[in-house]
């Protein structure tokens, strides 16, 4: 029998080492349409998420925050407007391309925020160096979640906030339209949009490989958070966690 650890890849088992490379090809090849496809497949609901997230982060001018799995970095924008030219907001991917459609978006919009390509499971940051780190539609795409919830719970001060915003479980009565959408849409419209089929089936099923609300909310407190609470949103189809660093 073999000792080889296997994962999942929205609904494959694979060997854990390959998930980071099969992740990382998905990412490069929809980089240059990701921001549309984001609003394609939300109906521009995603811009509202993360207003949410970012009301609900404490962040304020003078704050150093981290954006982990940062992509396209909508979310970094809005923090680094936030916490204006005396704070400071670090966005790393693990993924070149998608860090680098981030970079260019940042200085489209006149701002600047330093960056580093990091695999969140070994953030190269010193312990309590964050008022607030956060991962928007990321940490489903992670090889071990506990690990990187782990060190966002390292790297953030005492008293600091870490925010996961996630695709999570929807409401009951809408699993079956929400399947139909997931498994029959989305991928159509990948195939036209991003002219990739199956880079969106796999965002699909990854979605829901993802633990539930309440078994993030415990991953969170076994990663040290404490007085951890989520905010579902649009059914379930989002929730918003938010935990503290004692």
């Amino acid at each position: 029998m073999s000792d080889e650890r296997t994962t999942h890849f929205g609904y494959q088992e694979v060997p854990e080492d390959e998930k980071a490379k099969r992740v990382g090809a998905v990412f490069r090849s929809v980089a240059s349409s990701y921001d549309l496809m984001n609003d394609l497949m939300s109906l521009g609901l995603h811009r509202a998420w993360k207003r949410f997230a970012l009301e609900l982060s404490g962040v304020r001018a003078g704050s150093r925050v981290l954006d982990v799995a940062s992509g396209s970095g909508d979310l970094a924008r809005a923090f680094a407007k936030r916490v204006g030219p005396t704070g400071q907001v670090w966005m790393t991917d693990i993924n070149a391309a998608m860090l680098g459609v981030g970079r260019d978006r940042m200085l489209d919009a006149g701002l600047f925020a330093p960056m580093a390509l990091a695999d969140a499971e070994k953030l190269p940051f010193p312990d309590a160096a964050f008022d607030c780190v956060s991962v928007a539609f990321g940490l489903r795409n992670m090889t071990h979640k506990d690990r990187a919830l782990a060190e966002m719970a390292r790297v953030t001060r005492p008293g600091g906030r870490v925010l996961v915003l996630e695709f999570s479980r929807v409401w009951k009565p809408l699993e079956r339209a929400y399947d139909a959408y997931s498994f029959g849409i989305l991928p159509r419209i990948g195939k036209y949009v991003a002219h990739d089929e199956e880079a969106y089936r796999y965002l699909a099923e990854s979605i829901r490989m993802h633990p539930d609300q309440e078994t993030l909310k415990g991953m969170m407190e076994q990663a040290g958070l404490a007085r951890v609470e989520y905010f579902n949103m649009t059914a379930g189809v989002v929730a918003l966690h938010r935990g503290f660093r004692p």
